[in-house]
């Protein structure tokens, strides 16, 4: 069936990249992805969780539900740099694919709308929402320079730090304002030494995103954007706590006041399911795919997902699936331009078949199948 549908599924892959948008206003990408399981009957139900750009289509009627999740939000400025434009419609073509044996395997099969990956977290809400809570596993995937069958992620968090001084005319009378830029400049040289005493895995980056409006005054407000990361969500914990130290010290310095606001919900770590995670690889193999070697997956984390929040709580995996990007990795101009390429648009399609082979695999499998329900109706419980 994928096969047989490679043009419309290409074809929405290159429409999504065509027309770039950003966390919660996807507003044209999210109407795309709905558009060929509409036409194959899926029941739609749109804005779970009250987010505009969200939705859920269910085919089917089994009692194992399967959620598929795709993703279609862009990056300022660089586009589909992250290349979601192949994960909606790899998404798209696993559903399609799994409608097609729903009633024989006993499947409900949930095309999820997922927005807001990139910065917002759609996943977590929709988790707090409750818009997975019949769901018994969940899969889904990423493109990116190598095949990686179990990929990781880091734990990630976001904050927006606000420092408010007092405007003073920067050469009449210096001495009677108090300097908000210089409270930017002090937390950045205390985050910049603390990278020394960062544990494995701990990293941390930022951008000001504020530094004060004229040269000749001195400004009352700045602000900083930073993103902390870790290997697991404890350390990214004790990561937060140290690098506060850092903001608070750039207020305590300058006499300034200052305000850390998380803006956005934090992502937890991708933990793949093991039975899943070996029969995608097994499918990557059996498609001509060469993963990377299972003792070196763990070690190559590849940025942060809201995914991740989701394989806390249930079965799921995320597999990375290769394209040729001449060298380029993800959020990169050129990983951009590739996401539309000859191989990107074999990754949609071979990506459509390896997840929902195992999908069909886990069905099939009572021992597996009996495994996920159980887990399902324990976090119901």
């Amino acid at each position: 069936m994928v096969t047989a549908r490679r043009g419309d599924l290409v074809e929405l892959s290159h429409a999504i990249h065509a027309e770039p948008e950003l966390a919660f206003a996807e507003h044209r990408s999210c109407a795309k992805t709905q558009a060929l399981v509409a036409e194959r009957g899926f029941h739609i139900t749109t804005g779970p969780a009250g987010l505009d750009t969200a939705f859920r289509a269910e085919f089917g009627s089994g009692p194992l539900v399967i959620g598929i999740c795709a993703e279609y939000d862009a990056l300022p400025d660089i586009g589909h740099a992250c290349g979601h434009n192949i994960i909606a419609a790899a998404a798209v073509g696993t559903a399609l694919a799994l409608a097609d044996v729903a009633d024989d395997l006993g499947l409900t099969v949930v095309l999820l709308g997922t927005p807001a990956e990139e910065a917002g977290g759609g996943k977590v809400l929709m988790l707090e929402a409750g818009v997975f809570d019949d769901i018994a596993a969940t899969v889904m995937l990423h493109p990116g320079p190598i095949d990686i069958a179990a990929a990781r992620s880091l734990a990630l968090s976001e904050a927006t730090i606000r420092y408010t001084g007092r405007e003073s005319h920067a050469a009449v009378a210096p001495y009677l304002g108090i300097n908000a830029a210089d409270a930017v400049t002090v937390a950045q040289v205390a985050v910049g030494l603390l990278r020394q005493q960062l544990a494995p895995g701990q990293m941390v980056h930022g951008i000001v995103s504020d530094g004060g409006q004229a040269a000749n005054v001195i400004p009352a407000h700045t602000e900083l954007r930073y993103t902390m990361r870790a290997d697991n969500s404890e350390s990214l914990r004790e990561l937060e706590s140290r690098i506060a130290g850092c903001f608070a010290a750039g207020a305590v310095a300058t006499g300034c006041e200052h305000a850390v606001t998380e803006t956005a919900p934090a992502y937890a770590e991708l933990l793949p399911d093991p039975w899943l995670s070996k029969t995608l690889r097994a499918e990557m193999v059996r498609l001509g795919r060469t993963p990377v070697a299972q003792d070196v997956e763990a070690s190559l984390p590849l940025g942060s997902t809201d995914m991740g929040n989701v394989t806390q709580v249930m079965p799921g995996i995320h597999p990375i699936v290769g394209i040729d990007a001449g060298g380029a990795s993800i959020h990169q101009p050129a990983f951009a331009a590739a996401a539309v390429s000859a191989s990107a648009d074999t990754a949609v399609v071979e990506g459509s078949i390896m997840l929902a082979r195992t999908v069909v695999a886990l069905a099939a499998d009572p021992v597996q199948r009996d495994r996920v329900l159980e887990h399902q109706r324990r976090r119901a419980s």
